[in-house]
């Protein structure tokens, strides 16, 4: 009687055991990996060396010839606009400016002569047409004239500094020669080149902005200038920027620099994730499984995948919205509201979950 007694029990603990167990393993959460929704084309960025110039970098000529008389600045000179930077010895000019003032004043007398006389019906048409087309052309001439000993002293355009004396004292110089190299004090701007293939883009260009190494940690914006319409010999095009801000604040030119190209992006209902979240569905349609971190489950949605990219991503045009969840790991294996567990993300000092 004992040994049924003790039997009976074995059995209702082994009854008992496989029911704790079946009730175990009905209720196991997998554990996934999940992947963020992400907007495509949101952080396209693309970066160019350049270098920070002057807003005018201008060498200075004069407009007539002859011997340099004087020299009035020296390389790093601040000067204003209007001020003089070099004259020519004005001797000859002077010169020819007094033989052409004295020829006016004698071509002026009789023209008004001649012009007082066909007034009163004295003189031929032809005599008076003579007379007052002489006296424009002596008019010009002695405008030209006038002219030239002004251009015997050379002024600056615009405030800066001087970069450089090519001539000195004592030297002729031809009319157009630089004389003087001298770069603006307004607001330095930025120069880069680009390829083509970001120049056929530029329409998708958004915002600007660069670094200078002395600069640490800061970062300039810019404002676009312009885009050169023709590559140079290397295929490259030029694009201008002007620096904003103070200043004396401001890179200096001749520095070197990093700019940054922010691209917008392509399509704000277009966005991407891994390729792997993707499955056919049952209609033969593509779908993913969407986590709802509320009831902490998994729900399939069918999605429009546009194109598959070389580098694991797939772009959805529609089904999905940024800063979702998706499963990215195991899809095959998942159910209609399944309960599931999301594995923690890998520590970038834990690679491999090795620790």
């Amino acid at each position: 009687m004992k040994k049924y007694a003790v039997l009976a029990g074995i059995m209702a603990l082994c009854l008992l055991t496989g029911c704790r167990k079946e009730k175990q393993s009905s209720v196991v959460v997998k554990s996934v990996k999940a992947d963020t929704v992400v907007v495509y084309g949101e952080s396209a960025r693309v970066t160019f060396p350049g270098k920070v110039i002057a807003a005018s970098d201008i060498n200075l000529a004069f407009r007539v010839s002859g011997p340099i008389l004087r020299m009035h600045v020296d390389v790093g000179s601040y000067v204003r606009k209007g001020q003089v930077l070099a004259e020519i010895d004005p001797r000859d000019y002077e010169t020819q400016l007094a033989a052409t003032r004295a020829e006016y004043q004698q071509v002026k007398g009789e023209a008004e002569r001649i012009i007082g006389l066909y007034e009163k019906q004295s003189v031929a048409p032809n005599d008076y047409e003579k007379a007052l087309y002489g006296l424009q052309q002596i008019t010009a001439k002695l405008d030209a004239h006038t002219h030239a000993l002004a251009d015997t002293r050379l002024t600056a355009p615009c405030d800066g500094f001087v970069q450089k004396r090519l001539f000195e004292a004592g030297e002729t110089v031809s009319a157009g020669l630089p004389v003087v190299s001298m770069i603006s004090s307004g607001t330095p701007e930025v120069e880069i080149n680009i390829p083509s293939a970001d120049y056929i883009r530029r329409d998708r260009f958004d915002t600007y902005s660069c670094t200078v190494d002395i600069y640490p940690g800061r970062s300039f914006p810019l404002e676009l200038i312009g885009i050169t319409r023709k590559a140079n010999m290397n295929q490259l095009y030029t694009m201008r920027f002007r620096l904003a801000g103070n200043e004396m604040e401001l890179p200096g030119p001749g520095m070197s620099t990093l700019v940054t190209i922010q691209y917008k992006p392509e399509n704000s209902g277009t966005v991407s994730v891994p390729v792997t979240a993707v499955f056919e569905s049952g209609t033969g349609s593509s779908a993913v499984w969407v986590y709802d971190p509320v009831r902490e489950c998994v729900n399939r949605r069918e999605v429009k995948v546009s194109q598959i990219l070389s580098a694991g991503t797939a772009i959805i045009s529609s089904g999905l919205q940024p800063d979702e969840l998706v499963i990215s790991a195991g899809v095959h294996t998942l159910q209609e509201g399944e309960r599931v567990r999301l594995l923690p993300p890998v520590s970038a000092t834990n690679v491999g979950g090795m620790l």
